[in-house]
């Protein structure tokens, strides 16, 4: 299966089109501000769940410009984000958004963060219970912004239009062998969740051509959608590290899974597996069978 469902029920007078338009323009100022408003000395706000685990003052700037972007645009639409300043809204649609997704990275200059805003139909906060529609990951260190609406395929543009630059289309990679696959992956910040993930990636890297560790799971469900690795797993994901990207994977032809049927097919917290078609019933098995769905 490598086409997405049409789009869900949308409000009157709404198109996917213009839905991804304004998830193209969120991401992408939102990715200019975080760039170009750096300060010489990132402040770390807070931790999150642990002391690896940090939030930085420009990611609750992030997330206060996002805020606004969109409750002016869309003022009746519901908003879930990273940093919890979560909005209700009447609309039937809500924007899932990460101000930062590779917040260790921005801290330390790593240019790997991104930041991801898409929009969804269904309850956002239960597993299984929502579909992204429309989305966007905006690279602010490569000035480019990956983005995906349901049924009109999957896109990398310049963040400047008038770059000239034309957009291209994205396109899983065709590997259907495990033991050719370029594998991403990511790691928890709790250190019982790391010690479990360590584990089974000892098993698993002998399997596979190699793995890359890239610290941005946005990042790497488009690399898995241009092809530049051929799938990627990851336990604990929450739906502002995956909906964007989720919909730009399955625009490529490529399939998105969870860790077992029903509602918990689809990705989350217990796994997410991302590959073209052939590959990624395989990976996920490798994942599934080795432990690593129990998170």
């Amino acid at each position: 299966m490598t086409g997405t469902p049409p789009a869900p029920d949308l409000p009157e007078g709404l198109t996917v089109e213009a839905l991804q338009q304004l998830c193209v323009r969120f991401a992408t100022e939102a990715a200019r501000f975080i760039r170009d408003e750096r300060p010489e000395r990132v402040g770390v706000a807070a931790t999150k769940s642990s002391e690896t685990d940090v939030v930085t003052v420009m990611d609750r700037r992030s997330e206060e410009l996002l805020h606004r972007l969109i409750q002016q645009a869309r003022p009746d639409d519901g908003i879930l984000g990273e940093e919890g300043a979560d909005v209700a809204g009447t609309s039937g649609l809500t924007w899932v958004i990460d101000p930062i997704d590779g917040t260790v990275n921005y801290l330390y200059e790593v240019p790997a963060y991104a930041v991801s805003v898409a929009v969804v139909v269904g309850d956002a906060h239960s597993q299984g219970g929502w579909v992204p529609v429309a989305g966007a990951v905006a690279d602010p260190s490569l000035r480019l912004v990956h983005h995906a609406g349901r049924g009109r395929g999957a896109w990398t543009g310049p963040e400047d239009p008038a770059s000239g630059d034309e957009p291209l289309r994205l396109s899983v990679s065709g590997e259907d062998r495990l033991g050719r696959t370029l594998l991403a992956t990511g790691f928890g910040y709790d250190p019982q969740v790391r010690a479990r993930q360590a584990e089974v990636l000892l098993r698993v890297l002998p399997l596979v051509r190699d793995i890359r560790r890239i610290g941005s799971a946005a990042l790497d469900l488009v690399r898995v959608a241009e092809g530049s690795v051929d799938a990627y797993a990851e336990t604990g994901l929450n739906a502002w590290d995956l909906a964007a990207g989720w919909l730009i994977v399955l625009e490529a032809g490529g399939v998105v899974l969870g860790a077992g049927e029903g509602e918990a097919s689809a990705p989350g917290k217990a796994l997410t597996v991302a590959a073209g078609p052939a590959l990624a019933p395989e990976v996920r098995r490798l994942f599934v069978t080795t432990g690593d769905a129990a998170g």
